[in-house]
């Protein structure tokens, strides 16, 4: 991929279409269906303006009157095959590429489940979203609108050709090399100069769809500090971008279209020139020179279906390469080659780690050690970006550390099944997701078979039924209608019911009580107490009030030194920093 990204565009249009290919290769039998049923549509149209023609020559007694009934009836198969051809062609065409679509879509977010959290991290959620339903919207163009056009550009002027070679060779010499020009120069011409205005039309819509989700999902904080004007501005400003790439496109679709009107009349002074010639040679045919007229024409419908298509097929083009550039992207974390299960956890140890974000940011965490024992209750508090969330994110492995290593029973995490290890740790994050489901739905998420005992035990103990029960639905109250007017601590609390449900042997919490008051906090870390005597805590938090309950705390510092305390005993801890290890008293601790 590095590689690739000192080109103007990652990938080539013959790998995109390549690509493109290879994964509708079980819809194969639509594809063909598809393009042979445009051949049919396409041939048909050539028999009508053929057989129309040979029947005016036979009524102005050009023809002979007894060839009529063949031309009637090949006039009324070429009427039935136009309508019947293009209608199974848009009929077979979308149902394979929308089932293509559901599949390109699952297949999206198999990969984003791989890439998270790491590459969530530096894309914007609206993007997201818009490469999740528009982008790959658009890819559809390829699979139901441009494979029919392709066969029949070549399929047309090669009937065409042979029919004008059968009455002339000239007519055939002349209308070669507009065939020539117009099928395959003027749309590799086209696609290589609309290429880079498919791909700012693309970006900039994306942004702008980016920008207007924010806005729609932070408009209670843009009200509430004023910033709806400023917002505005920004919006208008992209929608400009957006206006700007999409009036070049049109420029260049204006362009692609127009084109070959130019040279359907061209084709047809020249057969008329030929014609010219062969009659001042005494071979004059006037059954030739209107059949080769007409079918000519006839051909040209395949030619400007294509380069109608090309604008569209640099939209296409520039959503397949956003969508390939996230396919060829590597996981932050892979899953190992023989993953092990680590059993219930016993032991955590942090060895010496260091980890930092990109190469060229400073280390966050640096020598940084810690060992945990089973049960142990293990507070981590420390200055906001010194590298506290870190910890917690390595243990997880959404990131692997650069140097050092996290064991797990003595094994090292990375050898450990990523469903054994999360399975096993639980997390509670200071916002609490609740997906468009019943709160039901949301407790048992991580246990979708749960049974409904089970949901409500978990909810019992995590302080949370007897709001349930004053809800209008109670369990079933769906959270799309509710979740906007849920407080932070309830939603924390359907956060705990998650974990209780999960029976995990360490639960892990990111300033679990930042959404609480001093008395929600206290029910909590009471909950947290009873529920969780016999499990393993890891809880990370600015305040003190929260890690109160917890008998072991850690402290990082300034460089990582990790200076340890145990609540109730003097304030005496181990600095931990590489190799060096001393004992200093904990004065800054509290």
């Amino acid at each position: 991929m590095a590689e690739k990204k000192t080109h103007k565009f990652a990938y080539s249009i013959p790998e995109m279409t390549r690509r493109l290919l290879g994964i509708a290769g079980y819809i194969k039998w639509h594809l063909i269906g598809s393009v042979v049923s445009s051949v049919l549509g396409n041939l048909g149209n050539l028999g009508l303006m053929s057989f129309a023609s040979l029947l005016i020559l036979q009524a102005a007694g050009i023809t002979e009157e007894a060839h009529r009934p063949v031309y009637i009836a090949g006039l009324l198969l070429s009427a039935l095959a136009v309508p019947l051809g293009r209608y199974l062609e848009g009929l077979i065409s979308h149902i394979g590429a929308y089932t293509m679509l559901a599949e390109m879509r699952i297949k999206l977010y198999q990969k984003l489940n791989q890439l998270a959290p790491s590459f969530l991290m530096d894309q914007s959620m609206g993007d997201t979203m818009n490469l999740a339903i528009s982008d790959i919207e658009t890819i559809e163009f390829f699979f139901a609108h441009l494979l029919g056009p392709f066969f029949t550009i070549i399929i047309l002027p090669v009937a065409t050709i042979l029919i004008a070679a059968h009455y002339a060779p000239l007519y055939a010499a002349v209308i070669l090399p507009v065939y020539l020009f117009t099928s395959i120069l003027l749309p590799i011409v086209s696609m290589k100069l609309g290429r880079g205005v498919g791909m700012r039309y693309r970006s900039a819509l994306g942004e702008v769809k980016a920008l207007v989700l924010e806005s729609v999902y932070g408009i209670r904080d843009l009200e509430i500090f004023g910033y709806g004007g400023q917002r505005l501005a920004m919006v208008n400003e992209a929608n400009r971008r957006v206006n700007r790439a999409a009036h070049g496109l049109t420029l260049h679709r204006q362009a692609t279209t127009s084109a070959p009107t130019f040279f359907v009349y061209l084709t047809r002074i020249l057969i008329l020139a030929a014609a010219s010639a062969l009659a001042a040679r005494g071979k004059g045919d006037p059954t030739g020179t209107v059949l080769v007229s007409m079918s000519a024409t006839a051909a040209f419908s395949s030619t400007f279906s294509l380069n109608s298509v090309v604008t569209y097929l640099m939209q296409t083009y520039a959503a397949a390469e956003r969508l390939f550039l996230i396919e060829d992207r590597e996981p932050a974390v892979q899953e190992s080659a023989d993953p092990k299960i680590c059993g219930k956890i016993r032991t955590i140890d942090f060895e010496n780690v260091r980890f930092r974000y990109r190469d060229d940011t400073p280390w966050v965490l640096d020598g940084f050690s810690l060992h945990i024992d089973a049960a142990d209750k293990v507070g981590i508090a420390g200055e906001s970006g010194i590298g506290k969330s870190t910890v917690l994110r390595l243990l997880l492995r959404f990131w692997d550390p650069q140097e050092g290593c996290i064991r797990i029973n003595g094994t090292d995490i990375r050898d450990i099944s990523l469903s054994e290890l999360r399975r096993r740790i639980a997390v509670l994050e200071q916002d609490t997701f609740l997906f468009d489901d019943t709160i039901a739905a949301n407790i048992a998420f991580g246990k979708p078979k749960a049974a409904e005992e089970e949901i409500v035990r978990a909810a019992k103990g995590a302080g949370i039924h007897d709001f349930i029960q004053t809800l209008p639905q109670g369990y079933d109250t769906p959270m799309g209608q509710m979740a906007v007017r849920l407080s932070g601590g309830e939603r924390q609390r359907i956060g705990i019911a998650r974990c209780l449900l999960t029976d995990p042997d360490m639960i892990a919490m990111d300033e679990p009580t930042s959404s609480l008051d001093v008395l929600h906090e206290k029910e909590l870390l009471n909950t947290l107490a009873q529920q969780y005597e016999d499990k393993t805590l890891l809880i990370i938090s600015h305040r003190m009030s929260t890690l109160s309950g917890c008998t072991r705390l850690v402290r990082i510092a300034n460089h990582n030194h990790a200076l340890n305390a145990w609540f109730g005993q003097p304030l005496q801890g181990a600095i931990s920093c590489g190799s060096c290890t001393s004992q200093r008293k904990l004065d800054t601790l509290i």
